[in-house]
């Protein structure tokens, strides 16, 4: 009897996985299942030579603590010709932080083929002065919220009325900041407004009642260039 050997193995799994990525989300028809944004531990930059080119590769998280290691990241390996993202987002103040050094620096950036910039990473990859996403690179959008903290919510609500109210002030002061500071953002990085106003905006915070329980949004290779937020044809 014959019997397959590890590398058909290996072949099969990766087959499988592939199938599972592509598979559409039910609750967000426009993304995949499984988006690959990488892991969700914090950030981490890996350089790698694609012939002539230092690739600068971006996954993971983007942390309290993020600014440090990509200045550090940028020093060590110039120069760097692009930066590749896939990450599953975090901290929204800090991505705006890193797109302005990446912009600053006037790295290229890009999403390849497979992975996924969600969240907070939208911000740090449209940092590029030149920006591209293959097809099949994935820039995912939701609308942002400062709610994400249950137990501080849940406790603020036991403490009662006075104490639920003046937690509800802060999160709709900090939410009008970060939505300011995102505008400010796309006009200087030259990505439309319409981004926010068209689609951002249009997802909701949490995932409620109803017929339509999305929370995100997969760009479609139009519409990155519609926005401007890829400005160079992957090449």
């Amino acid at each position: 009897m014959r019997t397959r050997g590890p590398h058909w193995i290996a072949a099969l799994a990766l087959l499988l996985a592939s199938a599972a990525a592509a598979q559409v989300d039910s609750k967000n028809p426009s993304c995949p299942t499984r988006p690959d944004w990488g892991p969700t531990s914090p950030m981490q930059f890996t350089a790698r030579k694609e012939g002539a080119k230092t690739i600068l590769l971006a996954e993971g998280a983007i942390d309290d603590a993020l600014i440090p290691r990509l200045k550090a990241a940028l020093a060590e390996h110039q120069p760097v010709d692009e930066i590749w993202f896939r990450s599953p987002g975090g901290n929204a103040e800090i991505g705006n932080q890193a797109g302005l050094m990446i912009r600053a620096a006037g790295i290229p950036t890009r999403i390849p083929a497979g992975w996924a910039c969600f969240s907070a990473c939208n911000f740090v990859y449209m940092g590029g002065p030149i920006r591209m996403i293959d097809p099949g690179g994935l820039f995912i959008v939701h609308m942002f919220t400062h709610t994400g903290n249950r137990i501080l919510i849940e406790s603020e609500v036991a403490e009662g009325q006075d104490s639920t109210l003046g937690l509800i002030g802060e999160i709709e002061q900090g939410s009008a900041l970060l939505a300011s500071q995102d505008n400010d953002f796309l006009i200087r990085m030259g990505v439309s407004r319409k981004l926010l106003t068209e689609v951002m905006y249009q997802q909701k915070a949490v995932s409620s009642q109803g017929e339509d329980l999305s929370t995100r949004r997969c760009l479609t290779q139009d519409e990155v260039y519609k926005y401007n937020v890829a400005n160079v044809l992957p090449g």
